[in-house]
């Protein structure tokens, strides 16, 4: 299926579509050092986040959708370097609101667990902005 959303996204901070179908996805990310928060290769959560985030999107794979909300848990540390996985399904897919369940694996590791509130609106959001 062709993404139809966030067509400009850095893939590099925020991952790579590795399988986009109705209502799901999968994402992987190749973590860097340029993700790192400290000296011990920590990778900051905002990146683990913006993974997630971006399948959450992809799931909905609508040009307009945004993110509302997130209620999110972060389970395990990531090293800078490793690579990681998202899997998002959309537990909601007709209408307005979505609710977007995901998870983010390292190697067999479940480190990320989330539930976004995506809304998908007529207009872009900043149309006419």
């Amino acid at each position: 299926m062709p993404v139809r959303t966030h067509e400009k996204i850095d893939q590099s901070l925020c991952g790579t579509p590795i399988l986009v179908e109705e209502g799901r996805s999968e994402v992987r990310l190749e973590s860097s050092e340029r993700m790192a928060a400290d000296a011990s290769g920590l990778v900051h959560g905002g990146f683990v986040f913006g993974l997630a985030d971006y399948a959450a999107m992809l799931a909905v794979n609508h040009p307009n959708v945004v993110l509302g909300g997130a209620e999110v848990r972060f389970l395990k540390p990531t090293r800078a370097g490793a690579a990681l996985l998202a899997r998002a399904e959309d537990q909601t897919p007709d209408g307005k609101k979505h609710l977007v369940k995901v998870e983010v694996f390292c190697e067999d590791a479940l480190v990320f667990t989330g539930t976004f509130t995506c809304f998908v609106p007529e207009r872009h959001v900043l149309a006419g902005a």
